[in-house]
C-alpha cells in the first residue's frame, strides 16, 4: 500500500486476495496511512493510493452465459462476491459492470472521444480542484475531491436543491451509510467538475449513486 502512495494500486481477481489482507485496506483507504504495530515498534506509513480492482461476477466467469455458466448459478455468483465484505465494498466508488465483448464489436469503429480529449478534461478538471484548494492550511491539506472532508467538502459539494433531495431520498431508500452518503459527494464534485459546471446538480449526483454498489432488495 505504502509503494503505490500517490499512485494506483491494482489488484486483478479481488475475491481471491486474502480475506485478511482486503480488510487491511480499510483504514488506509480512509486516511492514506498505513501502520503496523508490533511488540516493540509501531511504524506508519504514507498510503495515499488510488484503488483500483477486477473481478468476476462468479468463480468461473461466465454467470450470465447459460451455455457455459456452471451449475451453481447464481448461487456460485452471490457466494463469490460475499468474500468482499459490505465494509469494503462501502469504500469503493465507482462499480461499473463490464459486460463481454462480441466479435462483432472488435470491428466496430473507435469511440468518438479518445484517449487525449478524456486526458484533457481530466487535466482541467484537477486544475479546478487545486484551485479550490489552494488556500487550505495546514499539513494533509487536499489537493483534489477525492481528499476533501468535514466543512470543507460539504461546502465545496453542496448541491442545488433538486439534487440536495434527490440525494436524501437516495440515502434513505439506499440505506447509504455516512460514509457513503459523502463519497457520493465527493464522486458527483468530481463529475461536475469534468463538465466544467460550478454547482453540483441532480444530474451530476443520479450519475454518482449510479456508480454505487446497491446491496441486494435496494436496488
Amino acid at each position: 500500500m505504502s509503494l503505490a502512495h500517490l499512485g494506483v494500486l491494482f489488484l486483478d481477481e479481488l475475491p481471491e486476495f486474502n480475506r485478511q489482507a482486503l480488510e487491511a485496506l480499510r483504514q488506509p483507504l480512509e486516511t492514506g496511512e498505513v501502520s503496523i504495530a508490533r511488540a516493540n515498534a509501531h511504524v506508519t506509513y504514507p498510503a495515499r493510493f488510488q484503488l483500483v480492482a477486477a473481478m468476476n461476477p462468479c468463480k468461473c466467469g461466465y454467470l450470465d452465459d447459460e451455455e457455459l455458466a456452471c451449475a451453481r448459478a447464481p448461487k456460485c455468483a452471490a457466494d463469490y462476491q460475499a468474500k468482499i465484505s459490505g465494509p469494503m465494498y462501502d469504500r469503493i466508488d465507482l462499480t461499473v459492470e463490464v459486460p463481454a465483448v462480441a466479435a462483432a464489436e472488435l470491428t466496430l469503429p473507435p469511440p468518438r472521444e479518445g484517449t487525449r480529449e478524456v486526458a484533457a478534461r481530466v487535466q482541467a478538471a484537477r486544475e479546478v480542484q487545486a484551485a479550490r484548494y489552494a488556500d487550505v492550511d495546514g499539513e494533509g491539506a487536499p489537493r483534489t475531491n477525492a481528499e476533501a472532508d468535514g466543512t470543507l467538502l460539504e461546502n465545496s459539494a453542496a448541491p442545488d436543491e433538486s439534487g440536495r433531495k434527490l440525494l436524501a431520498d437516495a440515502a434513505e431508500r439506499l440505506r447509504l451509510s455516512a460514509r457513503g452518503y459523502h463519497r457520493v459527494l465527493r464522486v458527483a464534485r468530481t463529475i461536475a467538475d469534468l463538465a466544467g459546471a460550478e454547482t453540483v446538480s441532480r444530474v451530476h449526483l443520479a450519475e454518482a449513486l449510479n456508480y454505487r454498489r446497491v446491496a441486494p432488495g435496494h436496488r
